[in-house]
């Protein structure tokens, strides 16, 4: 079963994984909870996450993706951060649709973005950074763009207490590739909150929307809505975070039926914590 063998290989790459961990530092859990909420505190962190889709399409196929996606804050001087932010599609299992036609596997095109960001939130409470989005086409055939894309990226949230509330988004651009292929012009919108309980439970809700002004068949939205739930834990001195998800899409890109393509996913997460 697929979704078998994707967890039996997200479980391996997670042991894999810690043989690098690190001693956590004195942060108290609550503190790293917090953190965590915020995709651009300073703290280095390395999610590892699984993103399952499945019912899509007419044929009902199953889609998994595996990503590492590195976070690591870099002091330019007393007042500002470089965040750095890749994700690394490592492994994408996409089942063919069509009988006798082979399932499409390989990497996905890796996204790095760069944040500038204040080491301390204004005296409103927002913590805030921008910076430049880059897409490499690093995928394999019929899993890239085939495009070098490039544009800017930003965010903004609040945190109060156990909530957390903030937008990023991000627009895209191709600059050079393929001239056989669709030129890239993808938008990127993604409000999110939480909440952290004093057991360190972060309970979750975002939307991760994209929009594609360059399909082949017209403009498209892609709208999943994730409910999260994770859960802080510490193994030795090293902190680990367990996420599980459901996402529902709200809208995707339709068939030649006209029907929506995505339905509905999972999503499976290990986050392990580096504190200074």
């Amino acid at each position: 079963m697929k979704l078998k063998r994707s967890m039996s290989l997200l479980a391996c790459t997670f042991v894999g994984s810690a043989v690098y961990s690190q001693h956590a530092s004195a942060d108290d859990a609550a503190e790293l909870a917090k953190k965590l909420s915020n995709p651009i505190s300073s703290l280095i962190s390395m999610p590892i996450k699984l993103d399952w889709d499945s019912d899509i399409g007419a044929a009902d196929v199953n889609r998994s993706t595996y990503f590492i996606q590195p976070v690591i804050p870099i002091g330019l001087n007393d007042k500002w951060n470089i965040i750095s932010r890749t994700i690394v599609p490592f492994h994408i299992d996409a089942e063919s649709s069509v009988a006798g036609v082979s399932d499409t596997t390989g990497m996905g095109d890796i996204l790095q973005s760069f944040f500038f960001s204040p080491k301390a939130p204004t005296a409103g409470g927002l913590i805030w950074g921008v910076g430049p989005l880059l897409s490499v086409p690093t995928g394999s055939d019929g899993l890239t763009s085939d495009k070098f894309s490039m544009g800017p990226t930003a965010i903004l949230l609040k945190q109060d207490g156990p909530w957390t509330i903030g937008f990023l988004g991000s627009q895209l651009w191709s600059v050079s590739g393929d001239d056989d292929v669709s030129d890239v012009s993808s938008t990127f919108l993604q409000p999110f909150a939480s909440y952290t309980t004093k057991t360190h439970t972060t309970f979750g809700l975002n939307t991760e929307s994209s929009y594609n002004g360059k399909a082949d068949d017209g403009e498209e939205w892609t709208v999943p809505i994730n409910l999260t739930v994770a859960q802080l834990m510490e193994f030795g001195k090293q902190p680990v975070q367990f996420q599980l998800g459901y996402r529902n899409y709200v809208s995707s890109p339709d068939d030649a039926q006209g029907d929506e393509v995505m339905d509905w996913g999972l999503r499976f997460q290990v986050t392990f914590l580096f504190p200074k």
